[in-house]
């Protein structure tokens, strides 16, 4: 059976805080009934100081998903890791590790945006030393065994869950990310379909003496959107999925690659694109992915429309998929 994913980043432009508290909650309630649905992640991310409210705490909410749920797992995809103090993200990682049962899966990568680097005081030109010493940090610190950090000896506790460490991967688009992993025998998540450059990181493993595998997103990634009319659901809803779109391409200049990059600047452009899909139930079932990444409350989408479609999702879709 097919991966099934429902993506929340809480993307709401303009809400106030008390909307964007039902939306919060609303989220969770999703998560709820993907789980008992047979839903097998929920993936979450990180981003700071965004205008549309774009959820800038992941590991606050992945507890609060597995407070509601019973079996699903939680995907930070992705930590930005040198915003992090390396002690406390080793504490954060442990006690979630603890209270989910194994459930947490954290992609540490180092983000593309300068300006979230500026909001905590960070210099950006030292992403790489920092994310490196995050790493090994965390591997060190989940030992729960004294070593050596910034001069002093240190212990963290509690050890989590997750022999020998709770499930962390180093994600990336970039060679440098491929090293990082290898290096330390970590798996790696490209953060889009870069055949070559899971090829380099073999090839590192194997210079390193390490061991590892790679978790990288299918040529065809596509979010997805389930609608009885897709033609009527385009029309009244395409621009949530547009503002997404934008907000993403803004962001990811140079030579930051995504799963997730559009260049579309209209609604129409956005959809004959394919990187956002509405899709009927049917149509849904017959992409044949193997993994389906459920994207309910995309963009400000709201949330009525967001529940319908997760409900066509579950009730339609992953009952032909597990057949």
């Amino acid at each position: 059976m097919p991966v099934s994913v429902v993506r929340f980043n809480l993307v709401a432009p303009g809400a106030a805080p008390a909307e964007l508290g039902a939306r919060y909650r609303a989220a969770l309630e999703m998560a709820s009934y993907a789980d008992d649905r047979g839903v097998t992640t929920v993936q979450t991310e990180e981003h700071h100081g965004a205008g549309n409210n774009w959820l800038p705490s992941p590991f606050a909410f992945a507890g609060a998903v597995f407070g509601a749920t019973r079996r699903v797992a939680v995907t930070v995809s992705a930590v930005i890791g040198p915003l992090h103090d390396p002690l406390r993200l080793a504490e954060e990682i442990a006690v979630l590790d603890l209270l989910s049962g194994g459930r947490l899966v954290t992609v540490a990568g180092i983000g593309y945006r300068p300006e979230e680097y500026e909001l905590f005081g960070v210099d950006f030109a030292r992403r790489g030393p920092l994310q490196d010493e995050l790493l090994e940090t965390l591997l060190k610190a989940w030992t729960g065994e004294p070593f050596p950090f910034r001069g002093r000896t240190v212990r963290v506790t509690p050890r989590p869950f997750t022999e020998p460490h709770p499930l962390l991967l180093v994600g990336g688009s970039s060679r440098a990310a491929a090293r990082r992993a290898a290096r330390l025998g970590l798996p790696f998540f490209p953060s889009a379909h870069l055949p070559e450059l899971e090829a380099y990181y073999k090839e590192r493993l194997v210079e390193y003496g390490t061991e590892g595998w790679v978790m990288m997103p299918a040529a065809e990634t596509p979010l997805l959107h389930v609608a009885e009319d897709p033609d009527r659901a385009w029309a009244q809803y395409g621009e949530h999925f547009l503002h997404e779109a934008r907000t993403y391409a803004s962001w990811q200049s140079g030579g930051v690659r995504s799963a997730v990059k559009s260049a579309a600047a209209t609604v129409q452009e956005l959809r004959a694109e394919g990187v956002y899909r509405i899709l009927t139930p049917d149509a849904c079932v017959a992409l044949g992915l193997d993994s389906y990444v459920l994207h309910p409350l995309a963009g400000g989408m709201p949330v009525d429309e967001g529940w319908r479609s997760l409900h066509l999702f579950c009730e339609q879709v992953l009952p032909s998929l597990a057949g």
